[in-house]
């Protein structure tokens, strides 16, 4: 292959690239794509640490945040927990549906926080078995993180830790009740 060739094969991939992302801002739907056996979708996201990936319409990811270090290393946006619930205001036992109440307080939450992206975690005690908990927890997140869609936000991740990330002892009431939570991260 010529180094023309090349060169062309490169700016028209990101090309596609670049055509594949601005389709996706302004709303239009992602197509799955197959290639040589493996489904994606082209799309863009956020780390919990800031920094912005994409994958583009040749199932390769990268970095796109233009902010690079003299290395060339990405300098990401911090991310900071906005929002930490204890999921007993939010939830009742055992349940992840959110009363109108507190989904009010949700959105006013999402509306006023003036962050560009959000990290939403699930998180419980461990009593109930871990697999249950695990569930919970993400169902718990999801719940938060469909609230935040109504509010128009962008949602970067939704993630259910379970039992796994205590933040107390879960040897009094006192201390589970701190580790069923769930945490609100602003991307800014």
């Amino acid at each position: 292959m010529t180094v023309s060739k090349a060169l062309g094969a490169i700016v028209g991939g990101v090309a596609a690239g670049l055509v594949a992302l601005s389709l996706m801002a302004s709303g239009a739907q992602a197509q799955t794509v197959t290639l040589t056996g493996e489904r994606y979708v082209p799309t863009v996201w956020i780390d919990p640490d800031g920094c912005e990936h994409w994958v583009m319409d040749d199932g390769a990811e990268g970095f796109m945040t233009p902010n690079v270090s003299p290395d060339g290393i990405p300098v990401c946006r911090r991310g900071n927990p906005c929002m930490v619930a204890n999921s007993d205001q939010l939830f009742g036992t055992a349940l992840y549906n959110i009363s109108a109440e507190n989904k009010r307080r949700l959105l006013n939450f999402f509306k006023s926080s003036g962050a560009t992206a959000y990290v939403i975690d699930g998180h419980t005690d461990p009593r109930g078995g871990f697999e249950y908990n695990m569930g919970l927890s993400r169902n718990r997140a999801e719940s938060v993180a469909k609230i935040a869609r109504e509010a128009g936000v962008r949602i970067s991740k939704v993630r259910g830790f379970g039992p796994t990330q205590p933040v107390a002892p879960n040897t009094s009431a006192a201390g589970m009740a701190k580790n069923r939570r769930v945490e609100i991260f602003c991307i800014r």
